[in-house]
Formats: C-alpha cells, structure tokens, sequence
C-alpha cells in the first residue's frame, strides 16, 4: 500500500476539479479501487501502487485542463477517469482544446468525448471520412459543425447535405409543394444543425446564393460537386449502388462526411446496405480516407439514451443467437 498527497493552492481550486461537486471522489474511489481523503486543499490517495498512480494521473489531468482556463464539467471529469484507466495519450486539455466558433450569440463547439475529438480531427486532414455509430454520438451535428468551419476559413466554397429519404420512397414528385417542401421534413435534422452554426436568415440567404445546397441523395446522380464539403448523412440507407455514386461525386478540392448507425437501417430486407459494403471495402490505410466508429459510451444526449441503446443492442444479440 502507498500513498500520495497532492496539493493545490486552496480549497476552492480543488473543487473546481470535481466539476463543483466533491462528491465525485468516489468515482475515484470506485474506478481505481483508492481510498480518497481530502481537506481544504489537498487530497490524499491510498491503494495499491499501479492504482494510486492511475488515479493521481487523472486528478493531474485535470489540474492541468483546468491551469489552461478550462471549466471541468461532468464529462470531462469522466474522461479523465477513462484516459487514466486506459492509458491513453489524449488528455483532457486535448479534448477542450478543440473548439470550433459558434455563429452569433451561439457557444464555442468542442467535443465532449475521445472519439468526437478523434472524429472532428480526422475531418480537417482526410478527403473522406466514415462517422459510424449510434443515435445521440453527434455523427452529424459535429460533422456539420466541420463543414460550416471549412467554409467560414474558406477552405471550401459551399456546403452540400444530403440523405436518403427512403421513408418517401426517393419518389418525392407525387408530395405537394416545390422541391423544399417536399423535402424539408426528411432533412430537418441536418437545418437544425446548420441553424445552430448560422443564424437562420443567413442560412436562407446563403442557399438562394447557392453556397448551401440541401437535397436528396436522388438528386446528386449524373453531378460533379467541386470546391464544397458534402455531407451525406444516414448512410445505412443507402443502396450498395448509391453509396457508389455519392462516393464519385467528388473531385478535387471537395471533402465528404459520411454518417451513418448500420442498426437503424430503413432498407427492405434483403437490400444490402452501401454502408456496410464501404466498411467492408474500404480500408483505413486507403489514403485520404478514414473510418471513425462512435460507441454507446459516446452518446451525448440525456445519459438514459445511451441505457436504451444498450439495451436494444443486447436484446438484438440474443435475438440473432436465437435465429
């Protein structure tokens, strides 16, 4: 058994570690198997060496995100904890260090989880990017977040987004309305995103000048998309021949984002999925191209999201041990 003392300038520093909350040393406690002690401003860990030493490296962590002008909030807090027991070399001040601006009024976007960062990292260097995973990651979001970076550092000329409306058979003449009525309700997730980058009225004007162009995957056969950052979201709805074609769109000074989680997939049954045949085909070692893969412990949203995946994902696992 060993101990450690660490100690910081007074006790408010000290809470501001544990995200307000000194209850949190528990979670230490729990995850490195450690005896936590604190008072004032210090904390002592006692445990076994090899824990002590995990243990103190996560505090560290966080001191040193925190010197840096970071505020340590809940999920920072747990991906210290995660870093340090998994050896990882990505810190938390790597983590808060990412930060995309907002548009007006809007906050800063930054990822909240390893793989967000390893996700929006692999956006600025590769042509082609894979976000694959489940609901409630931020695939899209962050992936909208890169494109609308791309095209404000005018690294791009405009910002293309699509997906597949299988719901509407990609037969969308017989809707009412023009083409943006007919297929606003099946983009809808990818406007909200943009509205949280731009103002709304900017958005409207920056499609009628056609520097944002949203339409259905349909509608990009036979096109050359050039000097833009595409976006082609839902991809596990995709045919084997589309995922093809969206794939060669591309020409030079063109970037693509593709998004997708092969459980939701909305094909009939035995139409195979373009995702799932890219994963297949492709390779990470393909230069220019990589596969970034978002798991339940990724999920962003309300933290029984991530419960309900889980549960899904097993009943799904016994369901095909069954079959």
């Amino acid at each position: 058994m060993v101990e450690q003392t660490l100690e910081f300038e007074n006790a408010h520093f000290l809470l501001s570690l544990f995200a307000g909350d000194i209850g949190l040393s528990k979670e230490i406690e729990s995850n490195f198997g450690v005896k936590v002690t604190t008072r004032d401003a210090w904390i002592k860990l006692t445990g076994e060496e090899d824990a002590v030493s995990k243990a103190s490296a996560a505090i560290k962590d966080l001191e040193s995100a925190r010197r840096d002008g970071a505020e340590i909030k809940l999920k920072s807090f747990q991906f210290a904890i995660d870093a340090a027991k998994s050896g990882g070399q990505c810190s938390v001040s790597d983590l808060l260090g990412y930060r995309i601006l907002g548009g007006r009024g809007r906050p800063e976007v930054v990822p909240r989880t390893r793989t967000q960062l390893s996700y929006l990292r692999s956006m600025d260097k590769n042509d082609v990017v894979f976000g694959i995973g489940p609901a409630g990651t931020g695939k899209t979001y962050l992936a909208v977040a890169s494109a609308v970076n791309a095209f404000k550092q005018k690294k791009v000329g405009r910002l293309v987004l699509t997906r597949p409306a299988v719901e509407a058979g990609e037969a969308l003449g017989f809707l009412p309305g023009d083409l943006t009525e007919k297929i606003l309700p099946y983009l809808r997730p990818l406007y909200d995103a943009l509205y949280d980058m731009i103002e709304p009225d900017e958005v409207n004007r920056m499609i009628e000048r056609g520097q944002i162009e949203i339409a259905p995957l349909a509608y990009m056969r036979g096109r050359t998309i050039n000097n833009a950052a595409i976006i082609l979201d839902e991809a596990q709805n995709t045919t084997s021949e589309q995922m093809l074609m969206f794939l060669t769109r591309l020409v030079e000074g063109s970037r693509c984002v593709v998004t997708g989680d092969p459980s939701q997939s909305d094909l009939k049954r035995g139409i195979r999925s373009g995702l799932k045949e890219a994963t297949e085909v492709l390779s990470s070692e393909l230069e220019g191209v990589d596969f970034v893969e978002f798991e339940r412990c990724d999920v962003v949203r309300h933290k029984v999201v991530a419960s309900i995946i889980g549960a899904y994902d097993e009943a799904r696992k016994s369901s095909s041990k069954a079959d």
